[in-house]
């Protein structure tokens, strides 16, 4: 074993696990990281700010099951960093953090830069550590790695002093174990096949989970053969293709809508996959009253209204192909799902060839659908355009549909775009923002022309916070400050080297899309929206009956 210091055995490790990348800046107390990566295989991506950098890490872990790793020095880029940490965390995205720090000689004493870094990102880990004997980098980097990656994946956090850092250690990366799968017993399995087999109008509720799991397939087939229409959750899109013929896309709206009316029928809910804090049970169970199915790799979190009466926990695929070869449900058919179907896709529809201006939300995205392929990807910021793409794009193939929406992170679909577009270079990219949440993350764009990572940047333009201006005009009938004015998007995308556009008109939207994602460089457009539908719906919502 070969004598070195205690970053350069750091990032041997991280070698050894597979990590293509790294997000961040440079720091006066990364120093002997940085210098490390200088002979490594692995990219050090220099990013505009280290909220960037996590959400960069965040999104490559979601679109691959590896974790992403981020890498800030101490003090303010470590505060920085923790945004996109919590994000990844709390959506279960593997993700690994490593933060610079001041010397273990002086963490005793008031000194510049110092916080208590592993106390600050426990809340927001699976685990937070800090590696104060060179010899234990090894053990730390394989158990952040297993931990982060492990179900339900989530962040990990080491911090490292610049002294432990520059120590001499001899070693070696551990050797990866594999994670065998786990398999549900007989008991449950067959309990389960009994409820599904019994029930009149079962309804399935997937989420990310079963993305996660690689699951897609099983599913589909499962809801096939046992006529079981299928809602998916925003982190859920694509886990079954949106055209097959039972689905009933996306549920998770704080109001009612269609999907609603299948719910409120269901005499039996098959959450596969679901985790609770990406759509609250309360809202599809208040009263606690309807039988529920756990299908999982992790048993159910308690809630009141999630009780489930079987928790089939393991390998979500097996369990599936377990339970469809001892279900029976010969004979009972989704007659009318078709006609819930229906109302589902006149709904979508019916802006399709609105010529508004400026352009409605439905339009828009239903314009976006049409121009993107069904493995290109779409990364979604969080304000009110998020609730239309949650509603209104539909995926055909999972992970094809980034939505933050356990942690709801503004800004996260710039940079997450740059991640997506690495991981799939082949693939369109287009992160979709609103003026907000644009304004957040934008340097990124120097980031993302640098690397050489052409996407689309589309902008639904409203000049304030919309999504905050619709729950205000929800609840008090008035908006208050939410407004602001923005640059000249065009111009400030001109000025960094990439390309600018302006919609004049809902007939220009689809040839400049086009025009746009055949660049070579990163492209901006920017979209005026009419929010106005933001009322509507919510009055639409209100009148819903249902026919079912």
């Amino acid at each position: 074993m070969d004598a070195m210091n205690t970053a350069e055995l750091l990032v041997r490790c991280l070698e050894n696990e597979g990590v293509e990348y790294i997000f961040g800046l440079p720091g006066e107390e990364n120093l002997h990281v940085l210098q490390a990566l200088k002979n490594s295989s692995i990219q050090f991506i220099t990013t505009r700010h280290e909220q960037g950098a996590a959400f960069m890490a965040d999104v490559y872990g979601r679109l691959t099951g590896k974790a992403g790793v981020c890498l800030s020095t101490l003090g303010p880029g470590a505060t920085n960093l923790m945004t996109g940490v919590a994000d990844a965390n709390l959506d279960g995205a593997p993700l690994v953090a490593i933060t610079g720090q001041v010397g273990t000689d002086r963490m005793h004493i008031e000194s510049h830069q110092y916080l208590d870094l592993v106390a600050m990102f426990d809340p927001v880990t699976k685990w937070s550590t800090q590696i104060v004997r060179p010899s234990n980098t090894p053990e730390i980097v394989r158990k952040a790695f297993k931990i982060a990656q492990s179900e339900k994946p989530g962040a990990v956090h080491i911090d490292l002093p610049e002294n432990i850092a520059a120590m001499s250690v001899t070693g070696k990366p551990l050797n990866r174990d594999s994670q065998e799968k786990t398999y549900s017993s007989l008991r449950t399995l067959n309990n389960a096949a009994k409820a599904i087999s019994a029930a009149k109008y079962p309804l399935i509720l997937v989420g990310n989970g079963a993305i996660r799991a690689d699951a897609s397939e099983a599913l589909t087939e499962f809801a096939s053969r046992l006529s079981i229409p299928v809602a998916n959750t925003f982190m859920g899109k694509g886990v079954m293709p949106y055209t097959h013929p039972l689905a009933l896309w996306t549920v998770g709206l704080q109001q009612r809508d269609y999907v609603s009316c299948a719910f409120d029928r269901a005499d039996l809910v098959i959450a596969i996959g679901y985790d609770l804090i990406e759509y609250s049970p309360k809202k599809w169970n208040p009263t606690g009253e309807v039988p529920i199915i756990h299908i999982g790799a992790t048993p159910a979190e308690i809630d009141s209204s999630y009780i489930p009466t079987v928790e089939v926990v393991g390998d979500i695929s097996d369990s599936l192909t377990e339970i469809l070869q001892r279900a029976n449900r010969e004979g009972k058919t989704v007659s009318d799902i078709e006609d819930l179907r229906s109302d589902i896709r006149a709904d979508y529809e019916e802006y399709a060839n609105d010529d508004g201006f400026p352009i409605k939300p439905q339009k828009l995205i239903y314009d976006l659908r049409q121009v993107l392929e069904p493995e290109d990807i779409a990364i979604c910021d969080v304000g009110a355009h998020k609730m239309w793409m949650a509603r209104h794009y539909h995926g055909d193939r999972p992970r094809t549909c980034i939505i933050s929406n356990g942690f709801a992170a503004m800004g996260i679909a710039l940079p997450g775009a740059i991640a997506a577009k690495l991981v799939h270079p082949h693939r369109k990219v287009v992160a979709v923002t609103g003026d907000g949440g644009f304004m957040m993350n934008c340097q990124e764009l120097e980031t993302a022309l640098r690397v050489g990572t052409p996407f689309v940047t589309l902008i639904f333009n409203d000049g304030g916070y919309g999504l905050i201006e619709w729950k205000q005009q929800n609840q008090f009938g008035e908006s208050a400050f939410v407004h602001f004015s923005n640059p000249d998007f065009v111009k400030l995308a001109e000025s960094m080297g990439l390309k600018g556009y302006r919609i004049e008109s809902a007939a220009d939207l689809i040839p400049t899309l086009k025009t746009a994602l055949a660049q070579d460089v990163p492209a901006v457009i920017d979209c005026p929206v009419d929010y106005g539908e933001n009322l509507r719906f919510t009055r639409k919502a209100g009148d819903l009956s249902c026919k079912m």
